[in-house]
């Protein structure tokens, strides 16, 4: 059967952006603090779940919602035993501060859609969603089913897509568009290391109260801390020099009397790439640690402020690795807090190929502890490393189809970013971003191109429609 896609693509442009903005005016932030049984995770990331099925059940598709966390749409032969998978997911990462726009009020331009989510990942899984319709539509063959599974906690536990791997059986193969082209075939281990003690003061500057990061994933983009001396004026002034050294950071500070408002802006981005944002906890605790500040308020400082500092490759912790086919070992500081008289709390996120173990990052992390009274533990959510090899036919079908709808070049690669593709023992990441194209996930004013949006209903059409052919 021959199919133009492209042109299938084109008939469904406007009808596209209208379903996409009603999903992406869901705010599908993750608050366990208004979790109900209803609503496991929040009533944000539910509501989208349920928007996303609601769309597919208006178009006559098959769908099922297990408890309110995962849900999917299914194509294909329904006596067929096996089924390929899509994966992806409608909880978004929260917003932050800085937007030019409002992040849940979608705005189309001439040639993007900006909103929380346009890029990661509803934008992409509404592209998935458009080929979906294409292949039901044209009535196109295929010899497995096909499910297109949406999670609704990606961007923390995977609580959702656990869920369905325990009461689903598993796909064959398939890929998740949660990333970038020309293929992910390789994902990187994933670790969280946390430190928490006790928040004490004891010398003549005292830390009221430190705060920077929203999600381990996420590189700081804000900081904010309140500090106590009688110097207050001469504190102030050596931050403005400090700002003044340190350019691609700003900030700005408040007095009354003796308590200084700290303010730092730094650059929030993906933790999986932190090396290309500014971490603004650890530049304000780089500033801070000098000043005589005593009990654990000094060792929290001092241990944000240097080793952890101005390095995302754990050169200073000793742990600086890199694979040959994986790449290197990535460190993002993600959650930093401090609140005298309670905890002090830091989550670290590595990104380590093999050749590397978690312990030996908690080991290295443990060093630099310089007599500070806690102990580094692994948590959260890890995942150990990722690897689909390019001989895989998965692998090869994925490339020719990206390579015959762009004519663009057609490669494997790794990536430190976790995506739900390695759920599966043949899975792989597939878009929505393209080589040339800007990367906002995770950042303020988050946006997607449209023509990378509508590119990609094409592709994942015809990718579709061959990996489920495949023997």
């Amino acid at each position: 059967m021959t199919v133009d896609w492209k042109q299938e693509t084109e008939k469904r442009k406007a009808a596209y952006v209208e379903d996409l903005k009603a999903l992406l005016a869901v705010e599908s932030v993750r608050d366990d603090s208004q979790a109900t049984p209803d609503a496991p995770l929040g009533p944000g990331p539910t509501a989208a779940l349920v928007k996303m099925l609601a769309i597919a059940e208006r178009d006559g598709f098959t769908t099922k919602n297990i408890d309110n966390i995962v849900g999917y749409i299914e194509i294909g032969p329904k006596d067929a035993d096996e089924y390929v998978a899509i994966l992806s997911h409608v909880d978004v990462m929260p917003a932050g501060e800085g937007w030019d726009t409002e992040p849940f009020e979608p705005v189309v331009t001439d040639d993007k859609i900006i909103a929380r989510g346009a890029s990661d990942d509803k934008g992409p899984g509404m592209s998935a969603y458009y080929a979906f319709k294409i292949l039901s539509d044209l009535k196109v063959p295929l010899k497995r089913r096909v499910r297109l599974i949406f999670g609704t906690d990606e961007e923390n536990d995977w609580t959702g897509m656990t869920r369905y791997f325990e009461v689903e059986p598993e796909p064959v193969f398939g890929f998740s568009p949660d990333a970038e082209y020309p293929i992910i075939n390789g994902e990187k281990g994933n670790v969280q290391v946390i430190i928490k003690g006790e928040a004490t003061n004891g010398g003549t500057v005292k830390l009221v109260d430190f705060e920077s990061g929203l999600r381990t994933n996420m590189v700081p983009g804000i900081a904010r801390a309140t500090v106590k001396s009688s110097h207050a004026e001469k504190i102030v002034t050596e931050f403005q020099e400090f700002l003044v050294e340190n350019p691609k950071v700003s900030g700005s500070t408040e007095t009354d009397g003796e308590i200084i408002k700290f303010v730092l802006n730094g650059k929030q981005v993906h933790g999986a790439m932190p090396e290309t944002g500014e971490n603004a906890g650890t530049y304000l605790a780089n500033f801070l640690q000098d000043f005589d500040f005593g009990g654990t308020a000094k060792s929290f400082l001092t241990y944000l402020g240097t080793p952890a500092h101005d390095d995302t490759v754990g050169e200073k912790f000793g742990v600086k690795y890199t694979d040959d086919v994986m790449g290197p070992l990535s460190m993002n500081v993600g959650i930093q807090k401090f609140i005298d008289g309670g905890e002090a709390f830091i989550n670290f996120n590595f990104r380590y190929p093999k050749g590397i173990t978690p312990d030996e990052i908690v080991a290295g992390l443990s060093s630099k502890l310089n007599g500070w009274d806690v102990t580094p533990t692994i948590g959260g959510h890890s995942q150990a490393p990722h690897y689909v090899a390019p001989s895989d036919p998965i692998v090869e079908t994925l490339l020719r189809v990206y390579h015959d709808q762009t004519g663009l070049p057609a490669h494997d690669q790794v990536i430190g970013g976790g995506t739900y593709g390695r759920l599966m023992k043949r899975g792989v990441a597939y878009g929505a971003l393209f080589p040339d194209s800007p990367d906002t996930m995770h950042q303020v004013n988050e946006f997607a191109l449209l023509d990378d949006l509508y590119r990609s209903i094409s592709i994942y059409a015809q990718a579709i429609a061959e990996i489920t052919n495949l023997d």
